[in-house]
């Protein structure tokens, strides 16, 4: 085994688990979850050699995650446009109380506005890294980050403002 191949064991161990986090947080399925960080990882093994450095190795499967996240929901709005509808049961995770009604509230904003919320609190990325990652200008993440903010604190209730997430005070 060669030190990159080494370097690379070394990179899955430490980041498949969070990007199989952050494909459940985007998709609110664990199997679509295990399928985007396997499609991340193993993009990012082909890419391995040119990125030379964990750190953009990182950020380039996380890209590489929601951009193929992404691309899946425009192609369910494809086909939805033309299919049948089926009836698909949502995973709901075994939460209880606040986390709960945290997690509903999320799963009912628009996906632009829940993937930025993710990445910039879960992940705690900058905006400018939001909005590399989106492909998208740092103006356009601020607003998405402030709209879903505003929706959750409306969904959530005043008893909601004192959490991180909602507190405005917090936010930068």
């Amino acid at each position: 085994m060669t030190d990159q191949d080494r370097e690379f064991v070394d990179f899955f161990a430490d980041e498949y688990w969070p990007l199989r986090r952050l494909g459940f947080l985007l998709t609110g399925n664990w199997h679509d979850a295990d399928e985007l960080a396997q499609e991340a990882i193993a993009r990012t093994f082909a890419a391995w050699r040119r990125l030379r450095r964990r750190d953009l190795a990182a950020a380039y499967a996380r890209k590489v995650l929601v951009n193929r996240h992404r691309s899946l929901l425009r192609r369910a709005l494809v086909e939805a446009r033309h299919a049948v509808v089926h009836r698909v049961e949502r995973y709901e995770p075994d939460l209880s109380g606040d986390d709960q009604l945290l997690w509903q509230a999320l799963q009912q904003l628009p996906a632009r506005q829940c993937t930025a919320l993710v990445l910039r609190f879960y992940l705690d990325l900058p905006e400018a890294e939001v909005a590399r990652l989106l492909s998208v200008p740092p103006g356009t993440v601020k607003s998405w980050v402030h709209r879903g903010l505003a929706r959750l604190r409306q969904r959530l209730g005043p008893e909601y403002r004192s959490e991180p997430l909602l507190d405005t005070e917090a936010s930068p």
